[in-house]
């Protein structure tokens, strides 16, 4: 592409030699000839140390904030190089947010992908092919690509909404993170709707956001770059959140301000299915049933259905949607045999333990079962505080491995112990993981609930520093039918 096409972006048309550039890099070990490299600056490493690196590995221009030594390259200095790469790529992709797909950023603490996948079923039913970007990674069709961060650099986001739009997508869900909005990742994209699903501490000190000020500050960002922000009104924190805005507003929740309103939230139950129902009520007016248990969930599913009314999706649609979404990992329902409900689940720490179990109490099953382990190479606390949880609110424990990483599964086991002897519950041990499902698998009675937890949406365990592929959908399915053949 040519150089003056991508500079166009930034609003450069003078100053520089007219080059073709073959590339976006801006990690300098990944420097191709005739690329453009950026440099910028983050909490391990300044780019700008390797402008000189990149120009001899062939870079023909350097994008930098300050002058730099870079020989036989042109080098152009900007403001923000974080923007610029936003800008940059989205140009070098053709603008592919602005031209062919209609992009929807959700915002929260949490729910943020429960209700992304709310949203690509509602418009899925009604027939918009839509992709998905965030933490389960880009979902195209039925193929699912990893991401290294919920909302990956921009340049990967540009990447990905081209794929899309090459796919003939007509929309984009994606999880616009506070780190993400802070760092300017999605700068440029013109939202056509923009979602907040509800706010809380999370994300605060390291590298991250240095407190809850700068935390609720880069999540209102989106509500300046959007069309439309879809907001929660029974937030503390709303208000914050649309402080400086520059969209349209619409306003959900179940408190009678709110302009879709959700009301009489209640279970449903049956043998391998979890979820809710409730009535919504305001500007529309229907029973919502939920493929997904937890009345939070009706949190999530109300903010699908203001996004999409705004977006003029048909109520049949809607109704369809919220019904059949499945998300990868989080309260996922696995088809068994037996008159019990089997569910997969990311919690890997004492909160999502928390919030995943009460949930689940208030399907009052016959036995609450949780399996899980812990990873290794993190601090022990989490191994207490998750072994304190799952004794408490399980009525059996089956202790197993996670990613055990660099540590012996059995020691890390112990540290779920010493949480779990603070409380009466129930344990066993079964430290190989496919061999703990088997047994879970083997033991369930009618009327149970076993959640394994843990892995969610992940394919694969990580022991002494190695991947291994290990979905537990496929593990299950085998057990499944080694048991049939046994019987037979």
């Amino acid at each position: 592409m040519k150089l003056s096409k991508l500079l166009s972006s930034l609003g450069i048309s003078s100053g520089f030699q007219e080059a073709e550039v073959s590339d976006i890099v801006y990690d300098s070990r990944k420097v191709k000839p005739d690329c453009l490299f950026v440099c910028l600056r983050g909490s391990a490493s300044d780019g700008h140390r390797y402008a000189a690196d990149a120009a001899r590995a062939g870079a023909c221009v350097i994008v930098a904030e300050e002058p730099v030594e870079a020989p036989g390259a042109q080098v152009l200095l900007t403001g923000d190089t974080k923007t610029a790469l936003a800008l940059l790529s989205a140009a070098f992709f053709g603008n592919p947010a602005e031209r062919e797909l209609k992009v929807i950023g959700i915002t929260g603490t949490k729910g943020k992908t429960t209700t992304a996948y709310m949203v690509h079923s509602i418009l899925e039913s009604a027939g918009h092919k839509t992709g998905v970007m965030g933490t389960i990674g880009v979902l195209i069709g039925d193929e699912v690509t990893a991401l290294e961060n919920t909302t990956p650099a921009s340049y990967e986001v540009q990447k990905h909404l081209r794929r899309m739009a090459d796919a003939g997508c007509e929309y984009c869900v994606m999880e616009a993170s506070s780190i993400g909005l802070k760092d300017q990742r999605v700068a440029g994209i013109p939202f056509e709707v923009g979602v907040f699903t509800n706010f809380s501490e999370d994300h605060i000190g390291g590298v991250e956001h240095k407190d809850m000020q700068e935390y609720l500050e880069s999540k209102a960002k989106l509500f300046s770059m959007c069309k439309t922000g879809v907001v929660n009104l029974d937030d503390d924190n709303v208000e914050g959140i649309l402080k400086g805005h520059t969209c349209k507003v619409k306003t959900y929740g179940f408190g009678q301000a709110a302009q879709l309103r959700g009301a009489d939230c209640r279970h449903l139950t049956r043998p391998g299915f979890l979820g809710i129902a409730f009535e919504v009520a305001g500007e529309l007016a229907f029973t919502a049933e939920v493929g997904i248990p937890g009345r939070f969930n009706a949190y999530n599913a109300l903010a699908a259905i203001a996004c999409c009314h705004v977006l003029g999706i048909p109520v049949e649609a809607m109704k369809q949607g919220v019904s059949r979404v499945k998300v990868k990992g989080r309260v996922e329902p696995v088809p068994v045999p037996g008159n019990y409900t089997l569910l997969l689940d990311y919690a890997h720490n004492a909160v999502s333990m928390e919030n995943l179990l009460v949930t689940l109490r208030e399907y009052e099953p016959k036995r609450l079962i949780c399996m899980f382990g812990a990873g290794g190479n993190r601090p022990k606390v989490r191994r207490y505080e998750m072994g304190e949880m799952s004794g408490r609110l399980a009525d059996l424990s089956v202790l197993t491995a996670d990613n055990s990483r660099f540590e012996n599964v059995l020691d890390i086991i112990e540290d779920i112990k010493t949480g779990i002897h603070k409380t009466a519950g129930k344990y066993v041990e079964i430290p190989d993981r496919r061999e703990a499902i088997r047994w879970c698998l083997e033991h369930a009675q009618d009327g149970d609930i076993i959640v394994l937890a843990g892995k969610g949406h992940e394919d694969y365990q990580e022991i002494e520093g190695v991947k291994r592929p290990f979905d537990e959908r496929v593990v299950i399915r085998e057990i499944l039918r080694e048991m049939k053949e046994k019987q037979a």
